[in-house]
């Protein structure tokens, strides 16, 4: 069975998918105040290269950029945001269809469970302070059964 990562198109189905996404959200004013103090010029390579080490593809995340504890301390320390995670999720549907990976039911499904999960528990985990995140975090890994312990 192919991994979500395979499923996805590889890297180029998922840096495809990350521009759609960085598209969609800074077109929505609520989404985009997260960006309104800037970003890195890499941001959809990165985020592209998180998906991949995520959706069971290789380490390249980690390999190049850092491990979970940096990531998670980037979306730290902002106070609880439900209505922009719930925007950032609708904009992520969104750009599986401007990709073409909403065709498929399951791998729709699968793409959907990840985001919306990675966007409401795991970056939004310590919304006081990114002091609070741990170091040492792994990058979290999904499949089709959801998340891997």
């Amino acid at each position: 069975m192919k991994t979500i990562f395979e499923a996805a198109g590889g890297a180029d189905g998922l840096r495809r998918l990350a521009g759609a996404w960085h598209r969609r959200v800074m077109a929505d004013q609520v989404v985009a105040h997260a960006f309104s103090h800037g970003f890195h010029p890499e941001h959809t390579e990165r985020l592209a290269a998180y998906w991949v080490e995520a959706l069971g593809g290789p380490t390249a995340y980690s390999d190049s950029y850092g491990d979970e504890t940096s990531v998670v301390r980037i979306h730290s320390g902002n106070g609880k945001h439900e209505e922009m995670d719930r925007r950032a999720i609708v904009c992520f549907d969104q750009a599986l269809a401007d990709v073409g990976l909403a065709n498929d039911p399951a791998l729709r499904q699968a793409l959907h469970d990840y985001f919306a999960w990675a966007t409401t528990h795991s970056m939004a985990r310590y919304y006081r302070s990114a002091e609070d995140v741990p170091n040492g975090l792994s990058i979290p890994r999904w499949s089709w059964d959801g998340l891997q312990s």
